[in-house]
């Protein structure tokens, strides 16, 4: 959990530099003018980071707290399999945006059901065989201590 955390801290400086750059590059004065083309862009920011950092076993937070991302066999995964978790990690909160995307709920609202369906999905994750995350059972993947393989 508390690489989870740091993994935020670390990808608010991503989110800030890469909005910036967007920012500049779309010549958007106001976030709210082109909020759609942003967050296509981070959503691939993102997903370039995750993937890049994936297929080399670790990001950074990883590295801090120790932790490798292996296959199922314990082998150092391929940027395809990084992207498919990417993708798959969006489970934890598409589900509550899809089905509350035709309505028109508030601010506060939205954040109380996706950090609810987010909560339920960590639990969720509990009564998986192996304990991990599901989106890592379903992309092959397992977070193991880099301090067990050294």
């Amino acid at each position: 959990m508390a690489c989870w955390l740091y993994e935020g801290m670390l990808m608010f400086g991503v989110v800030f530099i890469s909005g910036y750059l967007f920012g500049a590059l779309s010549q958007t004065r106001n976030a709210m003018d082109n909020r759609h083309g942003l967050q296509a862009f981070l959503f691939v920011i993102f997903g370039i980071y995750f993937t890049w950092f994936g297929a080399k076993g670790q990001t950074l937070a990883m590295k801090t707290w120790n932790i490798r991302l292996v296959d199922a066999l314990g082998q150092p995964i391929k940027q395809t399999r990084a992207l498919w978790r990417y993708i798959l990690s969006w489970l934890w909160f598409l589900p509550p945006l899809a089905v509350l995307a035709p309505f028109q709920v508030s601010g506060g609202e939205t954040a109380v059901l996706v950090l609810g369906w987010v909560a339920v999905w960590a639990v969720l994750s509990r009564f998986q065989p192996q304990k991990q995350f599901w989106h890592d059972a379903f992309a092959g993947t397992r977070l193991v201590s880099s301090l067990d393989t050294d």
